[in-house]
């Protein structure tokens, strides 16, 4: 997706003797959006800003050693072959030209596919030497542009990080965050964003009042002609924003809330800083008692580390189990200044959202259930979207409410909807799904937020993958779970005369199989699992996922934990 980006100047940080601005350059591509404000906390927000800006930098997926020496020379070698092979591509250049009007071929979607797949493969790959070498550049090819929201009771950043599994925003609370602000204009923007700003932020002082601006001078000037004026145009991948999207719609879903101290998840940090897992199982388990102090375990170590101080409230549930922990390390910084971390569950493998309360600020942070979110590891989160899909007019009508209201509980919004709270999650979760609403999980409402000018769909996300949308209508029968030491489960069941076997490691991943479906004998599982493979894996993982009744009434009743 094509997403067109119009700024006047750049965002930057001024200092005026004993004061100082930070001056946000707001998309002029977008409806006007102003703000104007001076900061009561300069070093929270510093500080919080920061583990903003390494939310976005993070990318914990495995990055292959470095062979520029060895591909440069490799290059050298096909040049002098290619002088060899010019003539014939002329040759054959011209045959291809002169066969105007020839059917097209019935390959040519593969073939497209193939070549899409392609240049995202190499675009990664130039992505990751970027990051290793070339910051500045990288900043300039990546959506590293936070979305800024003025809302009437709070301002708040929103951002993506480049391996597309963790979800950052910051919340500040306008009351007692900011002063009176000069100038106002509520709504949602992209604001432009260097590393020059983020070095210039370090330089945020308590003694040295700073004001927040969000600069609407440039919707009121011509803008052609304009030294400073600049337009981007940033191609979005789709799994990108099909990771951001997903994310929102797990926000959305009810869970299970877990308060935690501050020094439980000091424990938590230094020990995986210190201590590197060299095998699996590389899980985080959270076990809850009602009327307990909560239980974090650390797996393969079994390191145990209570939250003294805290006591989870709610129901009765069994060990939940998260993964890519390491992405965690970012809250370090913010660790001198919280009061406190709450976090949200969906269940084993889901996602997780951890909020740290600031005082007048909270970062909360998203976790996709795996840091390698690609659509075989991101299947889980689909088992917990609604049976049903709400009527047109009821998802116009509680959208429609929203915006008026700007935000709402759940409670509200079904009783000005006349709709049962069912009908109402369903809608609030289709819509965070299409990029127009958020849930703030420490305030507990809804809130209109539209992340793009318009709602995004198919178009813009892209079609799921075959075989996961395969997966979800198929009810496998589980024929036997045998325990492998030190290598993980051997899972084998059948569907419809269909036999499938795989092996599951220590976190829940498919690592190899076979099935006797067509899909797995014609490409394995290099193109990832085949549907059959999906299904077990979802039974075996989740034996009762919430998703899986047909009422709607049913799905929100099991999945409203508090």
């Amino acid at each position: 997706m094509d997403v067109s980006l119009k700024y006047l100047g750049q965002s930057n940080f001024q200092q005026h003797g004993d004061s100082a601005t930070v001056s946000w350059a707001p998309n002029l591509a977008r409806d006007p959006v102003a703000f104007d404000a001076a900061l009561k906390q300069p070093l929270r927000f510093r500080e919080a800003m920061s583990a903003l800006h390494d939310v976005v930098i993070s990318d914990l997926r495995h990055k292959p050693r470095d062979k520029s020496d060895y591909e440069a020379w490799k290059q050298q070698q096909r040049a002098r072959d290619a002088a060899a092979y010019q003539a014939a591509r002329e040759v054959a250049s011209q045959e291809i030209l002169a066969k105007a009007g020839v059917d097209v071929p019935r390959d040519l979607v593969q073939r497209h596919n193939k070549l899409v797949r392609e240049y995202w493969s190499a675009r990664m790959a130039y992505n990751r030497y970027l990051l290793a070498h070339n910051r500045d550049l990288w900043r300039l090819l990546m959506p590293c542009d936070p979305v800024i929201t003025v809302a009437d009771d709070v301002v708040f950043f929103e951002c993506f990080s480049a391996d597309e599994s963790s979800y950052g925003c910051l919340t500040v609370d306008r009351e007692d965050g900011f002063s009176a602000s000069a100038s106002t204009q509520n709504g949602t923007t992209n604001v432009d964003y260097s590393w020059d700003l983020y070095n210039q932020f370090q330089g945020l002082r308590s003694y040295r009042e700073t004001r927040c601006q969000v600069d609407p001078e440039g919707f009121d000037v011509k803008t052609t002609g304009q030294a400073d004026y600049r337009e981007e145009k940033i191609d979005l991948p789709d799994g990108w924003l099909r990771g951001f999207m997903q994310i929102q719609g797990a926000m959305s879903l009810p869970m299970r809330k877990v308060s935690l101290s501050r020094e439980a998840v000091y424990n938590v940090l230094t020990f995986l800083k210190r201590n590197k897992a060299k095998k699996s199982p590389r899980a985080l388990r959270f076990e809850l008692l009602p009327g307990k102090a909560p239980r974090l375990v650390l797996e393969p170590w079994e390191q145990v580390i209570e939250s003294h101080g805290t006591v989870y409230d709610g129901p009765p549930t069994e060990p939940i189990r998260i993964w890519g922990r390491q992405r965690l390390l970012v809250l370090s910084r913010l660790l001198p200044l919280a009061e406190g971390f709450d976090v949200y569950l969906l269940g084993t493998g889901f996602p997780t959202f951890w909020v740290a309360r600031l005082g007048e600020m909270r970062l909360t942070l998203g976790l996709s259930g795996w840091t390698q979110s690609d659509w075989t590891r991101a299947a889980a989160i689909d088992l917990l979207a609604p049976p049903a899909s709400p009527t047109e007019n009821q998802l116009d009508e509680i959208a429609t409410i929203l915006q008026k209201n700007g935000q709402l509980s759940l409670k509200h919004i079904s009783l000005k909807s006349r709709t049962d709270d069912a009908v109402a999650a369903a809608a609030l979760n289709h819509l965070a799904n299409s990029g127009q609403v958020i849930r703030d999980l420490h305030d507990g409402v809804y809130r209109w937020r539209q992340v793009m000018p318009r709602a995004l769909g198919e178009a813009e996300l892209g079609p799921e993958h075959p075989e996961l949308s395969g997966s979800r209508s198929l009810r496998m029968t589980v024929a036997s779970v045998v325990e492998v030491p030190r290598v993980g489960r051997l899972v084998s069941g059948s569907c419809q005369g269909t036999q499938t076997e795989m092996l599951l490691d220590g976190d829940g991943l498919i690592r190899r199989g076979k099935c006797g479906c067509t899909y797995y004998r014609k490409f394995g599982i290099k193109q990832g699992p085949c549907r059959h493979m999906l299904a077990l894996r979802k039974d075996v993982l989740n034996p009762d996922p919430s998703g899986a009744t047909a009422d709607m009434k049913s799905w929100f009743g099991k999945l409203s934990f508090n």
